[in-house]
């Protein structure tokens, strides 16, 4: 793991806004990167980056001194003044080999993540890793770490309950929206075009909802939303005059009062009396109390949810022992594997060097003696080298993975 690094900056040391600041547009890593793969002398970079962490794995024989990262820091991020530059100098997390290994193996199974146990980060690391790999910012020790990163992120999703019960609101909102087996036809009242709601949309979308009307006070931003789930947006000024009904409501919004009042909810439901499920992600809540008195309503609401998400979180706390676990063999097991591949690399020139020697001495060195040979001793010669040559490329590299190995 010689030269092995990462740097990471997480929300541990920082707001995650400003771990935002770090963060680089796909379309400009490839030239950045480039740059200061060139610039820091590193033989290998790759860039991570989610809603709270972005991580550097890099390669190289330089010393990873405070200057060094002041210099990563002010090339890769030119616009960056002092102030910044000195914010990120000093609040970063540094690992190195070994410990780099286990950070990363900790990262992709999510147990250094905000919320413990989502597997998404598996995919974020996969594909950083192949976006940084097509530029040709990577080499063999990155893809060796990246594939037995991936391997043993699965063997834990799998041999472990850490990502069995959803703890994230927005999972927990639609799982319980799923569970009351609501048509995919069904009519979806959308109030606010935020993260929470977008995020929300985008699980509905994706298994199958097609029907979204959407509210926000900018229309601009609700187009945006509407645009991707293929629905439609108004100003939230209009609510009031929604006449199409609708079966599910969501509303997140970030106001102080009541959004939905007493006489909007009334224009909004007409003579329909049948029942209708709204989840309310809003703090505080965006549907006014006293429609719960009026109106027959299955109220899901954000605290409810965060009951739900604090019990399934003491529930993937208590698979932590058991990932750690992990974690511990496949370090150990990954130190024997990178040996196994240094000796690979090492020793990949002994077959074309044994037979070069080989050629020499028939061509060269015993010409003359192998002249005087007939064809039935020349064909027995042959033979013999043939074997010979086998063995000595097979034997110097098994003694050698031998010996690394017990080192190890």
């Amino acid at each position: 793991m010689r030269n092995l690094h990462i740097l990471a900056f997480t929300h541990r040391q920082l707001e995650v806004s400003q771990v935002g600041l770090l963060h680089i547009e796909p379309d400009q890593q490839v030239d950045r990167l480039s740059l200061l793969k060139s610039k820091c002398n590193l033989d290998e970079i790759m860039f991570l980056s989610t809603c709270n962490r972005v991580e550097f794995i890099f390669s190289t024989n330089d010393e990873v001194s405070e200057q060094f990262i002041h210099d990563f820091l002010r090339t890769l991020y030119p616009d960056f003044d002092e102030k910044s530059l000195q914010l990120f100098s000093s609040s970063y997390e540094y690992y190195l080999e070994l410990n780099a290994v286990k950070h990363l193996l900790k990262v992709a199974s999510s147990v250094d993540s905000m919320i413990l146990g989502e597997r998404e980060i598996i995919t974020q690391v996969r594909t950083s890793y192949n976006s940084c790999k097509a530029a040709g910012l990577t080499g063999d020790n990155i893809r060796l770490l990246i594939r037995y990163t991936i391997e043993t992120a699965k063997r834990i999703y799998t041999e472990t309950n850490i990502a069995q019960r959803p703890v994230s609101v927005v999972s927990l909102a639609y799982h319980t929206l799923s569970a009351k087996n609501i048509p995919l036809d069904a009519r979806v009242l959308v109030v606010g075009a935020g993260v929470t709601n977008t995020n929300m949309l985008r699980f509905l979308k994706k298994h199958g909802f097609k029907d979204f009307t959407i509210y926000n006070r900018s229309v601009e931003k609700a187009k945006i939303l509407a645009s991707e789930v293929e629905g439609d947006a108004f100003p939230l000024t209009e609510l009031i005059n929604h006449a199409k009904g609708f079966d599910v409501l969501i509303t997140c919004t970030g106001a102080e009062n009541a959004v939905i009042t007493p006489e909007i909810y009334k224009k909004l439901v007409g003579d329909d009396k049948s029942e209708k499920t709204i989840i309310d992600l809003a703090i505080p809540h965006d549907l006014h109390p006293d429609i719960l008195k009026s109106y027959v309503v299955d109220h899901i609401t954000v605290d409810f949810l965060q009951t739900i998400s604090k019990k399934n979180l003491k529930e993937r706390t208590k698979e932590i022992i058991h990932v750690e676990q992990i974690l511990a063999e496949a370090v150990l097991a990954y130190r024997k594997l990178y040996n196994q591949r240094e000796i690979e690399l090492a020793m990949q020139d002994v077959p074309k060097t044994i037979k070069e020697i080989k050629q020499n001495a028939l061509e060269h060195v015993f010409t003359k003696e192998l002249n005087e040979m007939d064809e039935n001793s020349k064909e027995t010669l042959e033979k013999i080298l043939e074997f010979m040559e086998k063995k000595y490329v097979s034997l110097p590299m098994k003694m050698a993975k031998e010996i690394l190995l017990n080192k190890a």
